[in-house]
């Protein structure tokens, strides 16, 4: 999958910077990075340290990481490095414990605040905890029902807690990390009643509001348990009305949607959807599409 993200990526490349003798567009030279000052170099370093670990870099990381653009003429493959390190590297990195590390808590906490409002682990954490104290009042009383029902509801806010490390051990992909977003008691309380929960999953997965068929399917399918059919799938249950969002065409591209607007503050094209969907929605890998924005000149500003 890898070597297929990078031959579409570089095909972009090669499909505009092919020159032909009998097509010679003017004005149509390839970058040129050699005007490119230490300045713009320096806030691209800041820029994707901010953007992926929520910080800036030190100054010793900071030295290091222009002077590695740098020396690689601030070529695509230089800048994928470093955004590919801050995502992956294990080594030791005080404060952070290290790149990966920090990396997967500000994903974590950047998708809370997409889905959740960013509610805080001492908040989850608290309220399961208090759940797990009515169960346990439950099975003292011999209140069985009671005792299933406060179980269920604290592990719901455990599995958004145990998301983060989970996602980081690769443990889940990125479909499971948005299903405890969406199906836990703080999503439900900032969305009270199935009317809102179906209109906000659509808004917040997919940057839109359900047609009238997809809210009425929805509908039935959450508040009356009636089986029906949603985007070419059936279902009878919340359950199942999570799960064909989280496992249609249309998550992968609201996860690009996001992406874009994230870090680049615009929509992406149709073509630009096109292209990335092609191993996205194979490979589940949400880092490849950082990877891709974040060296874009665009995003650098070179």
């Amino acid at each position: 999958m890898i070597k297929r993200f990078f031959l579409i990526f570089f095909s972009f490349i090669f499909l505009f910077s092919c020159e032909k003798d009998s097509d010679v567009i003017p004005d149509n030279n390839a970058p040129y990075y050699d005007g490119v000052n230490d300045v713009l170099i320096r806030n691209y370093v800041n820029r994707v340290f901010i953007d992926l670990l929520g910080r800036e870099p030190l100054d010793n990381e900071m030295l290091v990481e222009v002077d590695t653009l740098k020396k690689n003429d601030l070529s695509l493959s230089s800048r994928i490095a470093l955004v590919h390190k801050l995502q992956t590297d294990t080594n030791f990195v005080s404060g952070d414990s290290s790149y990966t590390h920090a990396y997967y808590h500000q994903f974590y906490n950047m998708t809370k605040v997409r889905m959740i409002e960013g509610a805080s682990n001492e908040y989850l954490l608290s309220e399961m905890n208090n759940e797990l104290q009515r169960a346990y009042s439950d099975s003292l009383s011999g209140d069985m029902i009671g005792y299933y029902s406060h179980t269920y509801k604290a592990n719901r806010y455990k599995n958004v807690v145990d998301s983060e490390r989970k996602y980081m051990n690769g443990e889940i992909d990125i479909n499971q990390v948005y299903t405890y977003m969406l199906d836990n008691p703080v999503y439900d309380l900032i969305n009270m009643n199935t009317f809102n929960f179906v209109n906000a999953s659509f808004d917040n997965l997919f940057f839109r509001f359900p047609t009238s068929t997809e809210f009425e399917a929805g509908y039935n399918m959450i508040e009356y348990n009636t089986s029906e059919f949603l985007m070419h799938q059936a279902g009878q249950s919340k359950t199942d009305y999570i799960s064909i969002l989280l496992s249609s065409d249309e998550f992968y591209e609201g996860m690009i949607i996001y992406a874009y607007k994230t870090f680049l503050a615009r929509n992406p094209s149709s073509i630009e959807k096109y292209n990335l969907m092609q191993f996205f929605s194979i490979d589940k890998n949400y880092q490849k599409i950082e990877q891709f924005i974040m060296s874009t000149d665009e995003y650098a500003h070179f």
